[in-house]
C-alpha cells in the first residue's frame, strides 16, 4: 500500500497540488483522474520521488520515502516499476534490449537470467517472438506492451502507468486496460493509473481519486462515480456523450 499524506507542491507563485491525501491499496487498481492542469502528472513525480513536494510525505508499505536516506529512497525505487507517457522505448534498442536494460542497470543477474525474465515478460504481455524488432518494426498499441514488460522485468511491487492509452484507439485501449488489471490482479501489485480517459475508469477503476485545480474533490469507485453530487465531477464525467446517455 501507499499513503499519500497531505502532499503541497507550488512552482513559483502558483500552487499545483494543495494537501493531497489519498491511499492507493495493493492488488487494485487506483485511478487519478481530472482535467489538463488539474496537478495529476506532478502528483505523480511526486509519488515516484521525480520532483520532491513542498510538505506532504509518501509512504510505501510504512516506509517514508522523503524520510529516508539516499540508500533507502533507492531500495523502494528499485521496488517500482514505470509505463511512462507515450512509452518512451528507446529507438535504438530492439524490443528484448528495451526490456533488459532495467536488468541490465539494477542487477548482477547473469546474461541467461535476464534473458530467460525478458522472455517470461514478453511472453506476459502477448509479444512473445518480437524480441528482435525495432520499436520503429511495431504498432502503437505493441509499444505499450513493451514497456508494460520492461516495467514488470524487475518484479515491482509498486507500478504506476502515466496515461497509459495516450494516442492509442479505443480498441487497443481497453486492451492495455485488461492487461494492467490482469497483472495487478496477478501479482498483487499496488498500481496507480493517471489517466483523464473515462472508458478506462469505468473497466478498471477500483479506486478513484478526482482532482481539480490541485485539490482532492472525490475519491471512490467505478460505480459510484456515476452518482456523485460534486458538480465539478459531474462535468468531467457526462463531458462523454456515451455515459451521458448510460445515466440517463
Amino acid at each position: 500500500m501507499i499513503e499519500i499524506n497531505n502532499i503541497a507542491k507550488s512552482f513559483g507563485d502558483k500552487d499545483v497540488l494543495m494537501g493531497i491525501s489519498c491511499k492507493l491499496r495493493q492488488g487494485e487498481t487506483n485511478l487519478i483522474i481530472g482535467g489538463s492542469g488539474t496537478g495529476k502528472s506532478v502528483l505523480l513525480k511526486c509519488i515516484i520521488g521525480l520532483v520532491r513536494p513542498d510538505a506532504g510525505e509518501v509512504l510505501y508499505n510504512g516506509r517514508s520515502f522523503y524520510g529516508s536516506d539516499k540508500e533507502a529512497q533507492q531500495a523502494i525505487r528499485r521496488e517500482m516499476g514505470v509505463l511512462f507517457q507515450g512509452g518512451a522505448l528507446f529507438d535504438s534498442q530492439t524490443v528484448h534490449q528495451n526490456v533488459q536494460f532495467p536488468l541490465d542497470m539494477l542487477t548482477s543477474q547473469s546474461a541467461e537470467e535476464k534473458r530467460e525474465r525478458v522472455e517470461f515478460c514478453l511472453q506476459r504481455v502477448g509479444l512473445e517472438g518480437t524480441g528482435k524488432l525495432m520499436p520503429s518494426e511495431i504498432s502503437g498499441g505493441m509499444k505499450k506492451r513493451v514497456a508494460i514488460a520492461r516495467a514488470i522485468v524487475m518484479n515491482p511491487k509498486y507500478l504506476f502507468c502515466d496515461e497509459p492509452n495516450s494516442g492509442l484507439d479505443p480498441l487497443t485501449g481497453v486492451k492495455i486496460d485488461e492487461l494492467i488489471r490482469e497483472i495487478t490482479d496477478e501479482y498483487q501489485i499496488t498500481t496507480l493509473v493517471i489517466t483523464h480517459d473515462m472508458n478506462s475508469v469505468m473497466e478498471i477503476g477500483d479506486n478513484v481519486i478526482f482532482l481539480q485545480k490541485g485539490k482532492k474533490l472525490w475519491e471512490g469507485d467505478k460505480d459510484s462515480i456515476m452518482h456523485s453530487d460534486v458538480t465539478e465531477l459531474n462535468e468531467f464525467v457526462f463531458s462523454n456523450k456515451l455515459l451521458r446517455d448510460m445515466r440517463e
